[in-house]
């Protein structure tokens, strides 16, 4: 039997007129190129875990991508971090600001995870209603 989230997510597979903020899956097919280094890294056995923190070398590029381009300084070793995605970003962003019982403004339709985000990091999620017809504003 398939969960609630199953049998919406194949209800509305298909419909180019739904926006799904369910599951953080991309509509579009990866770029052949990150694929392609996907598959060298294999090839050359980088198949385990890195550092919590993500890659140094990850981390000194994105120090070097944002002096260049914003002229701001960090150090990749103790002020850049890599997650996985955008949802652990969110959690952890909000982790180190949020003090117990801020409200935390979340506008709606918004990703399922942002309420759940907040509340466990002690903040209280305060749901704000944006439309189409406001082009979600």
């Amino acid at each position: 039997q398939p969960s609630g989230i199953r049998k919406f997510f194949d209800l509305v597979s298909g419909n180019k007129d739904i926006i799904t903020l369910g599951v953080g899956e991309p509509d579009f097919v990866t770029p052949w190129h990150v694929r392609e280094a996907c598959v060298y890294s294999l090839e050359r056995g980088f198949t385990g875990y890195t550092s919590n923190a993500g890659m140094p070398e990850l981390r000194e590029a994105i120090a070097e991508y944002l002096n260049d381009s914003f002229q701001v300084t960090y150090n990749p070793a103790n002020e850049i971090i890599v997650t996985v995605g955008g949802s652990e970003a969110i959690d952890l962003a909000l982790r180190a600001l949020i003090v117990p019982g801020d409200e935390i403004l979340i506008p709606e339709p918004c990703y399922i995870s942002y309420s759940p985000i907040a509340s466990i990091g002690g903040g209280v999620p305060v749901g704000i209603e944006t439309t189409a017809e406001h082009q979600f504003k």
